[in-house]
């Protein structure tokens, strides 16, 4: 099968691509850096230089590629760090990437006759903070989000309701959970592990805002799941067990031998972070992986994140 994957030298597209080389799958990947055109190659792929904001450029791409199913895993984050005062800034390219790149690949593979099209989602903030800890994916979606998140959150719908209302074409949407692992800013390097060991990471408030992980490798295995099969719609592509920060964060201490996070009330984080970093903290839901394990058949490598922390960042 031909494959065509916008993103191929982000976090998840560095795992994806051999993956599917190896499955015997023919792929186009796509990059904005020329310096990542070798690596590229060296998986096994077709490397082609693109900008997914330039419509006339990917329709011409896609089209030359004719893929049966299209992958949109481009995302402009390597400037989202723990400074959440700034989460909304950083998040401004990937929102254009997420609202504009969309309806340009859309547009492109429906013209190249792509059956398939299968997209980037996040499982984490978008849930309403009401009800249970966990949900599912025809659980409501926030319907007032924090002022933070509110553009991130608008790309995230445009995203979701576009993918999902292109009648000839099957839309798969795949609501990542919080990644850890190689590449990651939760993998060795990452901003994420380097704040936890500069205690730069505190719990804030209560620390009950419940996080969902997932290793990278477990994404680039349901995303190939979700190539090859599965039912068009939204899945949740997280591990088992869905967990309060006042829980993982100290465990995530502890395997990097670090020093155990400090705990600040929720008005000092507040000040630091914004209302919507107090909000991560305290108040936002885990998803299910329920109907991904039913319908893609597909098992985590690392069911649980404490399993997944002390095996891959220790």
């Amino acid at each position: 099968m031909k494959v065509f994957i916008a993103g191929a030298s982000g976090a998840v597209g560095r795992q994806l691509v051999p993956l599917l080389t190896h499955s015997g799958h023919e792929v186009v990947a796509t990059t904005r850096s020329p310096e990542k055109v070798e690596a590229i190659h060296a998986a096994g792929a077709e490397p082609v230089i693109l900008d997914l904001l330039d419509p006339d450029a990917v329709m011409a791409a896609v089209v030359r590629a004719q893929p049966e199913v299209v992958v949109h895993e481009a995302t402009s984050l390597t400037s989202l760090g723990t400074n959440m005062r700034a989460f909304d800034r950083a998040f401004a390219e990937t929102n254009r990437l997420r609202t504009e790149g969309t309806d340009n690949l859309l547009a492109a593979a429906r013209a190249a006759g792509s059956r398939r099209f299968v997209a980037q989602s996040f499982a984490g903030w978008p849930y309403a903070r009401e009800g249970g800890p966990v949900k599912a994916e025809d659980d409501p979606l926030d319907s007032h989000p924090p002022a933070g998140f509110r553009r991130p959150f608008a790309a995230v719908r445009h995203l979701e309701a576009a993918v999902g209302g292109t009648a000839a074409i099957e839309g798969l949407v795949l609501r990542y959970g919080s990644f850890y692992g190689p590449g990651t800013a939760m993998g060795e390097g990452g901003v994420y592990v380097k704040a936890v060991r500069d205690r730069r990471f505190p719990i804030v408030g209560s620390g009950a805002g419940i996080w969902s992980f997932v290793h990278i490798d477990d994404v680039a295995d349901a995303t190939l799941a979700a190539v090859e099969h599965g039912a068009p719609g939204i899945y949740n592509v997280v591990d088992d067990h869905p967990a309060p920060v006042a829980e993982w964060l100290p465990y995530l201490a502890e395997v990097l031998g670090a020093k155990r996070p400090w705990r600040v009330p929720a008005w000092l984080g507040r000040l630091a972070a914004g209302e919507h970093g107090v909000v991560m903290m305290t108040e936002i839901r885990g998803a299910s992986n329920a109907k991904a394990k039913r319908e893609f058949r597909w098992q985590p490598r690392y069911p649980s994140w404490r399993e997944g922390f002390a095996k891959t960042l220790r």
